[in-house]
């Protein structure tokens, strides 16, 4: 069962003339879940695959992310919406797609040179994941790479990341679709 095929595409969400790509069948699928999910341990339990824990991106990043520590015997460190974590952070405002939006990570979130395996299902802009990386290396992070299940490449996100210097990968892509 191809992970593709459990992705809904939901026309004009969250607003008009964008094509929205939900993961939300392929992770309530079991198999489908679990095909995400062994399909990035197989690639991070690679010993070239430096990385000392996994940071998801709120809120599907959570998912993923989390899933994926636990089967890579990883910490798991979460990028949150403002106001949602309890200590001391640090903040990163970015643009989206369709607006602008800001996340955080508590200040004492990583150690100084720790490396880290960026998560989140898709990647679109690349405003998301480059505004969390900036918050990785501002609390003293090394971002190893960066993990997606859905990377749209004509939205570009990919080539900013690429030109930033960080390496990704992405499970499937949804091209000129």
């Amino acid at each position: 069962m191809p992970i593709k095929s459990l992705i809904r595409s939901i026309p004009d969400y969250p607003k008009k003339g964008i094509l929205f790509r939900d993961i939300t069948t392929l992770i309530k699928d079991p198999v489908g879940f679990r095909l995400v999910i062994d399909n990035l341990t197989q690639r991070y339990r690679q010993e070239e695959m430096n990385f000392d824990v996994v940071v998801g991106i709120e809120a599907r990043g959570f998912i993923i992310g989390g899933a994926l520590a636990y089967a890579l015997g990883k910490g798991f460190v979460p990028v949150r919406k403002p106001g949602k974590l309890p200590a001391d952070v640090v903040s990163e405002e970015y643009q989206l797609e369709y607006g602008t939006d800001k996340i955080e990570i508590h200040v004492d979130a990583l150690s100084s040179g720790q490396r880290v395996l960026l998560v989140d299902d898709l990647l679109a802009t690349g405003g998301t994941a480059l505004a969390a990386a900036a918050l990785v290396e501002k609390v003293g992070g090394i971002v190893s790479e960066m993990a997606f299940i859905v990377n749209l490449p004509d939205i570009g996100g990919e080539r900013r990341i690429l030109e930033k210097g960080y390496r990704l990968y992405s499970i499937t892509d949804f091209e000129g679709e």
